[in-house]
């Protein structure tokens, strides 16, 4: 298992977050987290399987579908040597990324109002998805950042181990209702 140490300020920049997040929703309806444990409980998810990726060496990352933030805003957070691509293509909550970017003087973000297919592809060292959809159909989708050296962190529920069945090079971990499916030398062919 790899470890992790968060950076000193994850936990107050988290706060910031959580306060802004509330804030906006008010408005905009971008999460079904609408009290300030309920985010704090999708913050935890997010930053979860940090403790079994090695992430060190690792410099890209995108995340697919990222909605209020979930997880890819969280572990652009945690990861502060990463640089991060988040894709999410509503409005809304991409103009929240912007903001919570922002607000959070995340430089190692940039926010992409499209569908990830759509966009302009590079090798990614670390793909991560919550909740977007089937996980062959997200490989698929995926497949223009996939290098041999790429792992992908699909934030699963109770179907995962239906959804990987044929696929090689994969770890699920379980924690609550939560599997976090790790995925190494992922062939796209």
């Amino acid at each position: 298992m790899a470890s992790y140490t968060l950076p000193a300020h994850f936990w107050d920049a988290a706060e910031q977050f959580a306060t802004l997040l509330l804030q906006y929703n008010q408005t905009h309806n971008i999460s079904g987290a609408k009290t300030k444990e309920a985010v704090m409980k999708n913050i935890e998810d997010s930053i979860y399987p940090l403790q079994f990726l090695h992430v060190t060496t690792m410099k890209r990352g995108i995340d697919v579908g990222t909605g209020a933030g979930f997880p890819g805003l969280l572990l652009a957070l945690a990861l502060p040597h990463m640089h991060f691509t988040l894709f999410e293509p509503i409005a809304k909550k991409s103009a929240f990324l912007h903001l919570a970017k922002s607000a959070l003087e995340l430089y190692n973000v940039d926010v992409c109002t499209n569908r990830v297919e759509k966009a302009p592809s590079f090798e990614a060292d670390l793909i991560s998805s919550r909740a977007v959809t089937n996980t062959k159909v997200l490989i698929k989708l995926c497949h223009n950042f996939i290098a041999p050296h790429t792992t992908l962190l699909f934030y699963k529920g109770e179907y995962v181990e239906e959804e990987i069945k044929g696929l090689s090079n994969c770890h699920v971990y379980q924690r609550d209702k939560r599997y976090y499916l790790i995925m190494e030398q992922v062939n796209v062919a």
